[in-house]
């Protein structure tokens, strides 16, 4: 069977169809403008791929990922432009009519990463994506996890001081929350300029090291999660990652006296073997559990 994988993101699309990594059969990126359009260029783009058994979409959230709910498949309360409250399942269901199974853009990814990159063989364990905004996937217990809604990682509070960073955060709706202070809009708006023109600048990676760790002690202190995946245009800084590693042993102060935090911490938060291709191939993974009927 062949599937069709969506990583619908809030910055641009990413449509792919296949099976996994080693069998990407067509790929397409485009950025994400309104929803009738670039919901149309998704449709147009699998209607002109060949027969498939499902799609999978992981998208930019909140979502509504609840079946029973009257408004499953659904962004809801997104602060993205013209976003909130779209159907985005009715809109490419009704354009395909093919079997689709929603989730969010880091649950899918999280989805990916334990079907054949970092998180393969973990009962449990984190996906982060620290880029234009911040989110996070978690499978607990070999299972994508959901509640009241889905795990909203980026809007965790964090210590924030203001007397070391009086920033007072993106977020429209919380200020200083994880996103608000640590994501690449954080960044952009706090010194000025993008991430990727800030490389030199030791300031910047220090108190963003900062602040992911903070957001990953949190992670820790509630979920135990086997392994931290993190990745995102931001950790593309070379220095972020040893950088946050060493702030989040710093931070456990040896509390938790598990040798993956004090001795293993390069293998325990780590990047994502998938790169960049996690949230389009979990996509395919969440199309394949649809069709098994494993969702």
């Amino acid at each position: 069977m062949i599937y069709g994988g969506v990583e619908a993101g809030g910055t641009k699309w990413v449509c792919a169809t296949g099976t996994g990594p080693e069998d990407v059969q067509a790929l397409v990126t485009f950025p994400t403008t309104d929803p009738g359009e670039t919901i149309g260029r998704a449709a147009d783009f699998f209607a002109s791929n060949g027969t498939l058994a499902a799609i999978g979409l992981g998208s930019f959230g909140p979502i509504d990922v609840k079946r029973s709910s009257p408004t499953w498949g659904r962004i809801t309360t997104t602060p993205k432009p013209g976003w909130a409250d779209t159907d985005v399942v009715a809109a490419l269901t009704d354009a395909l009519d093919l079997p689709l199974a929603f989730d969010t853009d880091v649950n899918a990814a999280a989805l990916g990463e334990h079907r054949w990159g970092a998180g393969a063989g973990l009962d449990t364990f984190c996906y982060i994506t620290v880029g234009t905004g911040i989110g996070g996937g978690v499978m607990a217990n070999g299972k994508l996890l959901h509640g009241l809604i889905h795990p909203e990682f980026g809007h965790m509070r964090i210590p924030h001081d203001r007397a070391a960073d009086p920033f007072d955060g993106v977020c429209p709706y919380h200020g200083d929350c994880y996103e608000g202070l640590a994501s690449g809009d954080a960044i952009r708006r706090r010194w000025g300029k993008p991430p990727e023109e800030l490389a030199g600048d030791e300031r910047v990676w220090e108190l963003e090291a900062d602040y992911v760790a903070l957001g990953l002690m949190n992670v820790i202190c509630t979920i135990s999660p086997q392994r931290i995946v993190i990745g995102g245009g931001v950790m593309n800084q070379p220095s972020l990652l040893p950088l946050v590693r060493r702030r989040v042993t710093a931070l456990a102060a040896g509390y938790f006296g598990a040798a993956e935090i004090v001795d293993g911490v390069d293998d325990y938060i780590v990047a994502p073997a998938l790169g960049d291709r996690a949230g389009v191939l979990g996509a395919f993974e969440l199309a394949r559990l649809a069709v098994d009927g494993m969702l």
